[in-house]
């Protein structure tokens, strides 16, 4: 065991902490009925299971407040509000904090897991009485100040990193707007865009249908891309029988889902085999890669939205070829290609950050 902790009946915990029961932690009450019909126009928030839900013109709790998710997809979450409040049915809310810090009360509730303690049936549902006797490992009251301030101050810096990458996000989609339709022109370029058929500019490859008995998740063989695996990596799934090379998928490969969502993906997860229902276009030399990347994103949105009526929406390669879009000389369209990786890399950057154990309060 680390040095400096104990073992007890909640766990390994610091030596100075202290094990006591959860309803001895804090003293916990069911909310009060508040129907729409009921509410007057105020300022005071209503606290229901997910956390405010607007807002009425009479208090029945001081703040700080902290309320707990009773039932329902929000059960066992955890909302806190600084200011006086309504603690609606829907939730628990904390009536007494014993001498506990409330911040460093809602950081510890949000962190247990109350799906163990479900005192419903299919729908579940928290009981006061069934969580009182959790046992959880408790610091005292100065360490509880100092553990909040700082999970609040890894909660700030979390909402300025989304609040810049929104809008990080929002300048590439006016860039892309405004760089690819020709509407703003980059300095140095001045010559005349053409409205070219894609087919005419590259070739598009449809994935082959290799035989599921050679698919294992063992990592043995080479990588299958199918469809899902464009957007994560949630199931990923190897190759280990014989295949024609013509289908391996490099680095930097612009490839195409052809089921489901039309969202083209630049593979970069190394050598993998093209499965079926995936496809890859292949530029000529008039045309640059990357910038076909980003030039086909919308037009694969809009036939997305056409075909959205369709129990299985399905892409063909002649859907790819017929796409028209307004094309510039070569130097220009690689030009607004590193324009717009340079801003694809910092988003990736800047979400990667977000992601850290470091920036997780729980959240």
């Amino acid at each position: 065991m680390k040095a400096g902790y104990k073992q007890t009946e909640a766990g390994i915990i610091p030596n100075e902490w202290e094990v006591e029961k959860l309803g001895n932690f804090i003293s916990l009450q069911r909310g009060h009925d508040l129907t729409w019909r009921d509410r007057r126009s105020g300022e005071i928030p209503v606290m229901g299971s997910a956390g405010q839900n607007g807002c009425h013109d009479t208090a029945i709790a001081k703040g700080p407040g902290v309320v707990l998710g009773r039932s329902g997809a929000s059960f066992g979450q955890a909302h806190y509000c600084e200011h006086e409040f309504w603690p609606h049915n829907t939730a628990l809310y904390v009536t007494d904090f014993r001498g506990n810090d409330p911040l460093f009360v809602f950081y510890f509730l949000k962190a247990i897991d109350f799906s163990r303690h479900n005192s419903g049936g299919a729908q579940q549902s928290l009981n006061r009485n069934f969580i009182a006797p959790i046992l959880i490992g408790v610091p005292r009251p100065p360490e509880q100040r100092a553990i909040a301030e700082a999970l609040s101050d890894v909660d700030a810096l979390v909402g300025a990193l989304d609040r810049l990458i929104a809008k990080k996000r929002d300048l590439k989609q006016v860039a892309m707007q405004q760089l690819l339709t020709g509407e703003i022109r980059l300095p140095g370029f001045h010559g005349e865009w053409q409205v070219k058929r894609l087919g005419s500019l590259l070739r598009f490859q449809v994935g082959f249908p290799f035989v599921s008995t050679y698919f294992n998740e063992k990592a043995e063989g080479i990588r299958l891309i199918k469809n899902r695996d464009l957007k994560s990596d949630d199931q990923v799934v190897h190759y280990d029988g014989s295949y024609d090379h013509s289908f391996v998928v490099h680095n930097g490969d612009v490839l195409i889902g052809m089921d489901g969502d039309f969202l083209p993906c630049r593979w970069s997860k190394g050598p993998a085999l093209l499965n079926q229902r995936v496809g890859r276009i292949f530029p000529s030399p008039g045309l640059n890669g990357v910038f076909a990347y980003y030039a086909l994103i919308e037009p694969l949105k809009k036939i997305e939205t056409i075909t959205s009526s369709t129990t299985v929406k399905h892409l063909s390669h002649g859907d790819v070829e017929g796409i028209e879009c307004p094309i510039p000389d070569l130097p220009e369209q690689t030009a607004i290609a590193e324009v717009l990786r340079e801003m694809d890399e910092e988003l990736t950057s800047l979400e990667q950050r977000r992601k850290k154990p470091a920036l997780s309060s729980g959240g």
